[in-house]
């Protein structure tokens, strides 16, 4: 796999092109919670989703069923049917969600915040679900995680009179949906390729989203130059650009340094959108944010895994919104060394 990214050894090798890459991992993964913000200003939910995930099925659709003809990796209907299952979860319950708080008024930064506990979480709840240790530390650090949760979502509340107070639960919506599709993920035995994953992840979105907007009445998109251009932002930064550097930098630091570069998307997201809308960012916002930060330092205390070699073109995951845990590695990886992380497109 890493041999297709087309970086030249003696380049990947240099520490400078891998925190080059790990500032333009985070920049770009935070550029999909201001896309959504974007989009959300020209058009419905529904709407942007539907224009979002409608091409990238298109695209992705042939390039993938190409590849698996090529390498003779074709997926079984089973396998297709988790990978659908996952989708569902990791991809259309969870930005259904975080769009839905964002388009009513949720700082883009505190939803952010709710998204990045998701691998304590995951961890805590799904390590004793698959008979799998958790230690004490991990517990710490979940529960560090929830307190900085707690506080930027209570100083956000205080200071926003757009977003009423129910519409902080929806990201926790969210969030738990991509721990289901963890759990799913990590019961499953049968990988597929990052290509085979996002295919089916993106189609299945598709499907579910075109749908609700052709049901709501919402399937046309909006004549305006703005909502274009932020699927054009969703498309390449988000998805290509976010999740593209995501397994570049799998393959290259490991699973655990990847996981805490996902602790600093919540406040380059806060910062981003205090500068570009106008969102709340007080000392109380920017402590909450320094606790979850913290969080992640507590978890992953232990020595870093390493890069992920993989050894063939089938061993790559279970699917490209694969809990970090799970690339590259078996289920019963202890979750303190590996958490469990899905990955949004």
């Amino acid at each position: 796999m890493t041999k297709q990214i087309g970086i030249p050894a003696g380049v990947r090798a240099h520490p400078a092109v891998t925190v080059g890459l790990s500032a333009l991992f985070v920049a770009c993964w935070s550029s999909g919670f201001i896309g959504a913000k974007l989009g959300a200003g020209d058009a419905e939910v529904t709407t942007v989703l539907m224009w979002r995930f409608l091409p990238l099925a298109l695209v992705l659709l042939p390039i993938a069923w190409w590849s698996a003809r090529r390498r003779a990796t074709m997926p079984t209907s089973r396998t297709l049917a988790r990978q659908a299952v996952i989708g569902v979860l990791s991809q259309s319950g969870y930005l259904l969600t975080v769009y839905w708080a964002i388009g009513i008024g949720v700082n883009t930064g505190t939803t952010a915040l709710v998204d990045g506990i998701q691998p304590l979480v995951a961890a805590a709840l799904i390590g004793p679900l698959l008979g799998v240790a958790v230690s004490g530390r991990q517990w710490i650090g979940l529960l560090l995680g929830l307190g900085g949760v707690a506080i930027v979502t209570a100083a956000d509340a205080g200071s926003n009179a757009l977003a009423p107070w129910w519409s902080y639960t929806i990201p926790f919506v969210g969030m738990l949906s991509l721990v289901a599709a963890t759990f799913v993920e990590q019961r499953g035995s049968a990988a597929v390729s990052p290509l085979q994953g996002l295919a089916v992840h993106c189609s299945t979105s598709a499907i579910v989203f075109t749908l609700l907007a052709l049901a709501t009445g919402h399937a046309t998109p909006p004549d305006d130059f703005a909502f274009w251009r932020a699927m054009v932002w969703l498309v390449v930064l988000s998805t290509f650009g976010g999740y593209g550097l995501y397994w570049i930098l799998l393959r290259r630091v490991g699973v655990t340094r990847v996981n805490t570069l996902m602790f600093l998307i919540a406040p380059v997201t806060a910062v981003w959108g205090a500068l570009m809308f106008g969102e709340s960012f007080t000392v109380v916002t920017a402590a909450g944010l320094a606790i979850g930060i913290a969080a992640v330092t507590v978890v992953t205390a232990t020595p870093g895994d390493g890069p992920v070699r993989p050894s063939g073109a089938g061993r790559a995951t279970r699917g490209p919104r694969a809990a970090a845990g799970v690339a590259g590695s078996s289920r019963s990886t202890a979750p303190h060394r590996n958490t469990p992380r899905t990955v949004s497109c």
